[in-house]
């Protein structure tokens, strides 16, 4: 005989007969998953199913689904008692919301980072400054560069500071 989330012989009934005001039988469908110290969890369930129509969904299942089944109603049940018009519907479109918000987001930041990559490679090249150039002679350091031909070469460099790299970011 499977076990129950009663002891045998105890007084004390599952959350759902508590509610209910009922005699809790050692065979109750709702004592496995709904526990005397959570009784807001079948409150919510019974509130948004209904007792009856949480009891027939039980005996329809076979018993190894049956606690996925319940966490399924209580997770949305609850979703319902926080958001009575939508429940989990809400939740799930909120949080997809913010995904296209941040994929957005993510798009546009590494944009940015290929831009300046590409900036950045452009002025080294145009400097003579990249090992595959024509006027290096193969190693970095063979070029000696003078401070102010390095002021030079730094001066046509785009710098992008942090403000308006954040206002760019959360421009969407």
């Amino acid at each position: 005989m499977k076990e129950s989330g009663r002891k045998q012989g105890a007084a004390s009934p599952c959350a759902a007969c508590k509610l209910l005001r009922r005699r809790c039988a050692q065979d109750c469908v709702f004592s496995p998953y709904f526990p005397a110290d959570e009784p807001q969890k079948f409150a919510n369930v019974h509130r948004v199913f209904g007792a009856s129509n949480v009891n027939k969904m039980l005996q329809e299942l076979p018993i190894h689904q049956r606690g996925d089944a319940v966490s399924s109603m209580v997770y949305e049940a609850n979703a319902r008692v926080r958001d009575p018009v939508y429940g989990c519907v809400g939740a799930i479109s909120s949080l997809q919301q913010q995904i296209d918000v941040l994929q957005a987001q993510l798009a546009l930041a590494q944009a940015e980072v290929v831009h300046l990559r590409v900036r950045h490679s452009t002025n080294f090249t145009g400097h003579g400054l990249c090992p595959d150039s024509p006027s290096s002679s193969g190693s970095p350091s063979s070029k000696q560069v003078s401070p102010q031909d390095n002021k030079s070469m730094f001066s046509h460099m785009d710098m992008v500071d942090e403000a308006s790299l954040g206002e760019s970011m959360w421009s969407c």
